[in-house]
């Protein structure tokens, strides 16, 4: 059996359906490890182009067999297929077939985000967390919401939506502060929230965030290891410690963390040890669409309640 038969049996290729699919979705999680051989690499559909993620050089029998079935497949419900090379540094992006539009954006619900399918690492919009998005939009009615480690603000356009009465975005990145602006602008509000963009050291700035609360809902998303700037292992506990002073007696907190190396367990040895007075209320869980063979190496999302 050739490498790309294995594949398909494996993945599922042949049932692929792409005359009902809608918005965003993932086709294919190698990365969750639950597909032996093809760890490597994503295949994500953002209608209408498809977008293949690859982390190490595929071989070349494969991916020629691969690339050719793609096309064959898809081409008549697909204007373009995109590919990024992230093993290489800086990742490119090339064009497989097609035409992309000159205009992405991420369909999620009645949401859009803008997306930018180039040579970028991050392309501005992050599928997995559509779960956590939506237990937001449950929950932010009326609420006063900080979103740490904001990005492109997508947390805020939801909370947006879903009625919240102000917002602060903080984050590092004034070129990914301006994205989340141009997500609100694409998602107008027929309740507009007081929403704030401030691009500061978030390690800095406990001062100025603590007068602009208290707040209902605290999202920290940080990254896992950013040079220069943020390293879980060292400085989630310089957050964590934060919340009490953040937050009012039944105020939510999602904590959370995408790094395979870390586990549950830090999570919550790092609440426990640093915000004794939450309360572990769940953890989301993530998209059937990207399924994982280990939940501790997965994207972590975990509520708490002061």
């Amino acid at each position: 059996m050739s490498d790309f038969a294995e594949f398909a049996r494996l993945s599922g290729f042949s049932s692929w359906d792409m005359e009902t699919a809608r918005g965003a979705q993932r086709l294919f999680h190698g990365r969750g490890q639950c597909y032996a051989g093809f760890e490597f690499f994503t295949v994500d559909y953002y209608e209408p182009v498809l977008w293949i993620v690859l982390y190490k050089e595929p071989g070349q029998e494969f991916w020629q067999d691969f690339c050719a079935a793609l096309e064959n497949r898809f081409k008549n419900h697909c204007t373009a297929a995109v590919v990024q090379r992230r093993y290489e540094k800086p990742a490119s992006a090339t064009i497989l077939w097609g035409l992309v539009p000159e205009k992405m954006a991420a369909i999620e619900g009645d949401c859009r985000f803008k997306l930018e399918l180039a040579n970028n690492q991050n392309i501005g919009y992050f599928m997995d967390m559509e779960p956590t998005r939506r237990w937001l939009s449950k929950r932010a009615s009326g609420a006063r919401v900080l979103n740490l480690f904001s990005y492109t603000c997508a947390f805020s356009v939801a909370a947006e939506q879903a009625g919240a009465v102000s917002i602060v975005n903080i984050d590092t990145s004034k070129s990914a502060l301006a994205r989340g602006r141009e997500n609100h602008n694409l998602n107008p509000s027929s309740q507009p929230a007081v929403v704030k963009f401030l691009s500061h050291d978030i390690l800095k700035s406990w001062g100025r965030l603590k007068k602009l609360g208290p707040y209902d809902i605290v999202i920290c998303d940080p990254p896992s290891r950013q040079v220069g700037s943020f390293d879980a292992v060292r400085d989630y506990k310089k957050l964590v410690r934060q919340f009490p002073a953040l937050l009012p007696l039944g105020g939510d907190v999602l904590v959370c963390l995408n790094a395979p190396y870390l586990g549950q367990g830090f999570l919550e040895e790092t609440m426990q040890t640093y915000c004794p007075s939450a309360t572990f209320i769940a953890r989301i869980a993530g998209r059937e669409d990207f399924p994982e063979l280990n939940l501790d190496a997965a994207l972590k999302v975990l509520h708490y309640r002061l």
